[in-house]
């Protein structure tokens, strides 16, 4: 009987998986898409996501990012991180990177899904197969969450995120969000010849569509070829709990606020180490109170910025404020960017 199936090979998955077999346990992932996954995202790494990333020994190709940059009509506010460069790093880039290490790393990746999942007092069956454990970082839209009935209350307000391309050469090497009265705009360079722009917003509406509010953004964007949109969400999801028996909770599968803050790499590597920690010493419930002590500056300053943001006044507001007060946005900026 193996010690860990882990359902989900994206970078949560992943990394799961190789502090497993770093801690000893004998581990496998179970992963319905053979290749390379893609995902509508900002594709920017926190400083906090690369350390954590180095610390397993992944070090994936990428541009280095110098900070956080807020743009409105006629205001910018810009932060500096403090404790070392983020990267903007291609989606597929980063999969692969973890990938390649997962499989030197000895961790055999399977080509399956998790369907079935039943509990009983020494270990989990998953879909007819015992293991000592199960860990579902199965992503946003979780199965196994849903399985277990572990999906708390549905959120009334949605939101969502669209991603592209654009095939040209970085103008700066901050992520720059710019903000609108509906959305907002995420730029993110990943390479010397292409940068990533990312919308989160709550309307049901085309990417071309919604682009029209950023037009300094479209005249940078001109001329140049753009790929395809990849879209994501709803983006907040709840969870009831993150340990039900043997099933831990790790990643999007954990639950999710919004991307605004852009930590999602960072809190699912450091979950990743923790939920493996609580397993390795036969305790399981100790990863409920690591995850809320994980996610706990995530939750509160995501949610209380994406809730402020709903009021127009606040929102008109924001970025005039983050410039009239440098050391407290960049302040706020390095408590997010620095190690989970």
């Amino acid at each position: 009987m193996r010690d860990l199936i882990v359902a989900g090979g994206g970078p949560a998955g992943l990394a799961t998986a190789m502090h497993a077999a770093r801690a000893g346990l004998d581990v496998e992932v179970w992963e319905p898409r053979a290749e390379v996954i893609d995902k509508a995202c900002g594709e920017g790494l926190m400083p906090g996501a690369v350390a954590a990333l180095h610390d397993l020994r992944v070090d994936p190709e990428g541009l280095p990012l110098d900070g956080i940059r807020y743009l409105s009509p006629g205001h910018q506010a810009h932060a500096r991180f403090r404790l070392g460069s983020g990267r903007g790093v291609r989606r597929t880039t980063l999969h692969a990177s973890l990938r390649e290490a997962a499989l030197a790393a000895g961790v055999p990746l399977e080509t399956r899904a998790v369907s079935e999942v039943t509990q009983r007092e020494t270990h989990v069956v998953v879909d007819g197969v015992p293991a000592r454990y199960l860990v579902a970082a199965d992503g946003l839209h979780s199965p196994v969450r849903r399985v277990l009935g572990l999906e708390g209350r549905p959120v009334r307000r949605r939101r969502y995120g669209l991603r592209c391309h654009v095939e040209r050469a970085p103008w700066t090497s901050f992520v720059e969000v710019h903000w609108s009265p509906t959305c907002e705009a995420y730029v993110t360079p990943v390479a010397p010849d292409l940068v990533g722009v990312a919308l989160l917003t709550s309307e049901r509406e085309p990417f071309s569509r919604q682009m029209r509010a950023f037009p300094a953004l479209l005249d940078a964007m001109a001329g140049h070829r753009t790929g395809r949109v990849l879209g994501a969400g709803p983006l907040h999801r709840t969870t009831r709990c993150r340990v039900a028996g043997r099933v831990l909770l790790v990643g999007d599968a954990s639950g999710y606020v919004d991307a605004l803050t852009g930590e999602g790499i960072a809190l699912a590597m450091a979950q990743a180490r923790s939920a493996v920690a609580a397993l390795s010493a036969g305790r399981p419930n100790d990863y409920e109170g690591a995850w809320r002590t994980i996610t706990w500056r995530y939750r509160v300053l995501t949610g209380a910025l994406v809730t402020s943001t709903r009021v127009p006044a606040v929102r008109r507001a924001l970025v005039p404020t983050a410039a009239a007060v440098p050391g407290v946005f960049a302040a706020a900026v390095n408590v997010l960017a620095r190690p989970t």
